[in-house]
């Protein structure tokens, strides 16, 4: 029976994987802790790590892992930017888990535009303390608007759906585009200044990369119209917050939904409710009426957590018996990003 240590376990991971694995039959260790260079120890005993976006694998947890003999990191999640890719190159094996539910993403994406749009979060404060006043709750129609949808995936391709059954204007952005999908929705591929420029709603479902990261700064936040609305379920530095920061003051923009932050590790995931936010430029963030930020939660659905413990338990019962390559495993030694396959592992969108 193999083991796996399994880092930053909140008492969902617990429910939905003990649930799972009863057709798998692993030995799972949960630990509460976050894997990192104080941790990795705890993995000693193990054949495989799994972890979660706020996990780091450095080259020294990397080197850790490697003198405990273990042969391969489950991340159950779709990001790996957390991993030193470099680091675990021919050294251990790297899964991650592509897509579990997209509708969950895109869905919960839609749900804080029209909370943005709409006002739902002062509406429901106010009423909550008998206030029932609709002064300052005027919203504006989607119909009719323009979406900008930034990366097409399976979670933009959702969105971006969602967004065409309200009756708007669809723009796409993407290295590597889907025409014939496009047309499905009278959508169009345009480059990503154009998406800045005409786009009332901005949604950023694109993965971290050297090229994506920060790429809505203060460049691309002077374009925008000055009540544009971004919407951010993807990666939290694909947005500078600093400079996003300035253009709320200024009013430059009219508001944004986010469910990631680029500095989130510390905060995101945990209970602190009791103490005050030292994040100078989050607690910022959270001054602002016209900005709504969720946890991370966007994945947070029965369908995501199952889907997400059944392919994770797949990734390592498949490595225990057939070896590297994986359909999901990730590949430093490419440079493929969307649509190609790696010539190593054969996956969709390696690294």
């Amino acid at each position: 029976m193999k083991t796996i240590a399994f880092f930053d376990t909140k008492p969902y991971d617990k429910l939905y994987f003990d649930k799972i694995n009863r057709h798998f039959g692993f030995n799972i260790h949960y630990f509460d802790v976050r894997l990192n260079e104080e941790t990795a120890q705890l993995a000693k005993g193990a054949d495989a790590v799994c972890a979660f976006v706020n996990d780091r694998i450095t080259a020294s947890v990397a080197h850790d892992l490697e003198q405990q003999h273990i042969k391969l990191i489950a991340l159950r999640c779709a990001g790996y930017n957390n991993v030193d890719l470099k680091a675990v190159w021919q050294r251990i094996h790297v899964v991650r888990v592509p897509a579990y539910s997209p509708h969950s993403i895109a869905e919960h994406a839609v749900a804080l535009l029209l909370c943005m749009t709409r006002s739902i979060h002062k509406a429901y404060n106010r009423v909550r303390e008998g206030n029932f006043l609709l002064n300052g709750l005027t919203g504006g129609d989607l119909f009719g608007k323009t979406a900008g949808i930034v990366s097409t995936g399976k979670i933009g391709k959702i969105t971006a759906a969602i967004l065409h059954g309200i009756g708007m204007r669809i723009l796409v952005y993407d290295k590597f585009p889907d025409v014939q999908w496009a047309q499905t929705l009278n959508a169009e591929y345009v480059d990503f200044e154009k998406i800045c420029k005409e786009s009332d709603v901005i949604s950023l479902h694109a993965p971290l990369t050297p090229e994506t990261f920060h790429m809505i700064n203060k460049k691309t936040l002077a374009l925008m119209k000055h009540n544009a609305v971004i919407i951010n379920t993807g990666r939290g530095a694909l947005i500078d917050t600093h400079a996003l920061v300035n253009a709320l003051k200024h009013q430059k923009i009219g508001g944004a939904g986010l469910d990631v932050y680029e500095e989130e590790e510390h905060y995101f995931f945990e209970d602190w409710s009791s103490q005050a936010v030292q994040d100078d430029t989050l607690a910022r963030l959270l001054t602002f009426p016209n900005v709504i930020i969720t946890g991370h939660q966007a994945f947070l659905t029965e369908e995501a957590l199952s889907a997400i413990a059944q392919t994770t338990l797949e990734n390592i019962e498949q490595f225990f018996k057939t070896g590297s390559p994986l359909p999901n495993e990730v590949c430093y030694q490419c440079s493929n990003i969307g649509s190609e396959k790696c010539k190593h592992t054969q996956q969709q969108a390696c690294f």
